[in-house]
């Protein structure tokens, strides 16, 4: 099979990524662990933080990995395929755009999903190692210290294109097309926690194992 061009290449890409985005594991593991739907308490948000706030430690853990999974996957997938000259290169970040998007308006939610903090480190995992790991770590430092879920994604998706351009020729080489989606990215995710920031300021924001105020 020859490689697709540019442009049909990058849409197929985008286009099978936000497909397996769309799989909202919160809805698929509570369906199967015959838990109550997560998007009918907390928050409402189809996530691994208020599967937790069910009390189901385990199906939010299952939630985390699955989410997390789908990101990864969905840029490997991309990554096999352009290996062999099925995909251009541009459709590893594309791949992983398609998913982060798929999870955040999932086709099979009715374009209702969740806030994307595992599906993008999945992305960045697969993209980056280093990076998902330096992304990770500012989000378990912040969060063992203020016990703020949100508050720990939102400053790891500040961090993260930051990180991308200081481990520039140290870790990687920069390339442009996953910069922009490591941007976009993080611009998605802090436009996903608007209400978590207005919540942080007024300081009514729940904490990592408290329940929704």
């Amino acid at each position: 099979m020859s490689e697709l061009s540019f442009t049909g290449g990058t849409i197929l890409a985008l286009a099978l990524g936000y497909l397996i985005g769309s799989v909202s594991f919160a809805v698929v593991v509570s369906r199967v662990m015959g838990l109550r739907d997560p998007r009918s308490f907390g928050s409402g948000n189809p996530g691994a933080t208020n599967v937790l706030r069910g009390g189901n430690k385990l199906a939010a853990l299952l939630t985390l990995l699955g989410d997390a999974a789908k990101g990864w996957l969905a840029v490997i997938l991309a990554a096999w395929a352009a290996s062999r000259g099925w995909l251009p290169g541009a459709a590893l970040a594309l791949a992983g755009l398609g998913a982060f998007l798929g999870h955040l308006y999932p086709l099979f939610l009715h374009f209702r999903g969740g806030k994307g903090v595992a599906t993008a480190l999945g992305v960045l995992l697969a993209l980056q190692p280093w990076l998902a790991l330096a992304t990770a770590l500012t989000w378990v430092i912040v969060a063992a210290v203020t016990r703020y879920s949100s508050l720990a994604a939102i400053i790891a998706a500040v961090f993260a294109p930051f990180y991308y351009l200081l481990g520039d020729k140290v870790a990687w080489r920069i390339d442009v097309l996953t910069a922009m989606v490591i941007v976009a990215i993080s611009v998605l995710l802090l436009s996903r926690h608007h209400e978590n920031i207005a919540r942080l300021l007024a300081g009514k924001e729940s904490r990592i194992g408290g329940k929704k105020k």
